[in-house]
């Protein structure tokens, strides 16, 4: 079922988005022409948790909704970072500066595999400590927020997490707690 890429053209490179177009040819012979990808990085984000077992969460503005959303920390993984679990360990540090003993692979998720290029890997990060205080980039203002349990369970209930990827994070992370039962 795999399509043939036959040519691909550049439309628009910023830090943030690289859009794409390809002409493509399917299995069957059909081309299709054109066939537009956005090119993100790679994300990671993190169910955190502390040292007496708070949940870390975040809330921040995000524009293209123009809501103010709570979330999991995580981020872009830069190109200085060593592997994804450097990447989310230093995202963690600069959006909620807290450190954590441990930090396990739990899911990968798409945010839209028909557009998009990137994948987001996410982590459950236990032991955490706060040992700094937060290092945002320009344009970041992030408030944490440290979450019971039952109260991570009610947003996810009452539909409070509108970012889909965090949301697939936190229950492939309650399972892996034992607090999701099937």
């Amino acid at each position: 079922m795999n399509w043939k890429t036959i040519s691909s053209k550049y439309l628009f490179q910023r830090d943030w988005l690289t859009l794409r177009e390809d002409v493509c040819e399917r299995p069957d012979g059909k081309v299709i022409d054109p066939y537009y990808v956005y090119e993100f990085p790679e994300w990671v984000a993190a169910l955190a948790l502390t040292k007496d077992g708070k949940f870390i969460m975040v809330r921040q503005y995000r524009h293209a909704l123009g809501e103010t959303l709570m979330e999991l920390p995580g981020g872009c993984v830069d190109a200085s970072d060593a592997s994804y679990e450097d990447a989310i360990a230093r995202e963690l540090l600069e959006e909620t500066g807290y450190r954590f003993d441990k930090i396990e692979y739990l899911c990968q998720t798409s945010a839209n595999p028909s557009t998009n290029n990137n994948l987001l890997r996410a982590y459950l990060a236990t032991g955490g400590e706060k040992v700094t205080e937060q290092k945002l980039d320009d344009g970041e203002d992030i408030e944490v927020h440290l979450l019971s349990i039952n109260e991570v369970k009610q947003l996810i209930r009452e539909n409070k997490l509108l970012q889909s990827m965090h949301t697939t994070a936190l229950l492939y992370g309650l399972e892996k707690l034992g607090e999701l039962k099937y």
